[in-house]
């Protein structure tokens, strides 16, 4: 899903983006500071609406702050001194953070309600780390492993299209995108210590 989202939509966002990104670069912004700009942002907003239960809210300013990704890794490109190493560390390394931090706000307002479903919050924290960790490691030794159903895009949108009809009333929709979000990491972890077990 994810690869076939880069082929058909990738170049006309990158061609509307980068007159913006080129701009942010003029101002001083670099790439990095973008990227510690959004991560703050979703984390902060993920913890402090979510966890009040101001889902809609929470989902818009988290969904704002997560497009930041779109524009780092551009300004990255154009960029003669961000695209380094270390700027890919610190995307990476802020990503898990940003994701951790959106289930942990969705974790403590289900465990203050008494929901049972904050066990499956947990079970998505976990497999949201495990998923990138498996592809680290595979990597470090040698193997590419870019297989599995559920990518980050694919994760982010599930869950916070759930938490945004959560935030309009419909009260099936956070519940459901939790088992969801469940069910394809799983299928994801299992795809990818599969792909690392044949290599």
């Amino acid at each position: 899903m994810y690869p076939m989202i880069q082929r058909y939509f990738k170049a006309p966002v990158t061609a509307f983006i980068t007159p913006i990104c080129r701009a942010l670069l003029r101002i001083g912004l670099s790439a990095n500071a973008i990227t510690v700009i959004g991560a703050a942002g979703v984390a902060f907003s993920s913890i402090y609406f979510f966890a009040r239960g101001e889902f809609f809210l929470g989902t818009l300013l988290v969904s704002l702050f997560a497009l930041s990704d779109l524009f780092d890794g551009t300004m990255a490109r154009i960029s003669k001194s961000d695209g380094t190493p270390w700027g890919a560390l610190l995307d990476s390394t802020l990503d898990r953070i940003s994701d951790a931090a959106i289930v942990i706000g969705i974790w403590i307002y289900l465990f203050n309600e008494g929901s049972d479903l904050h066990v499956l919050a947990i079970a998505a924290l976990f497999l949201g780390g495990l998923i990138p960790y498996i592809r680290a490691k595979a990597e470090s030794l040698g193997i590419e492993c870019s297989v599995g159903f559920a990518e980050r895009p694919e994760r982010l949108i599930i869950l916070l299209v759930g938490t945004g009809l959560y935030g309009l009333g419909l009260d099936f929709a956070l519940g459901l995108s939790l088992w969801l979000l469940v069910f394809i990491s799983s299928i994801t972890v299992i795809q990818r210590m599969k792909a690392v077990h044949q290599a």
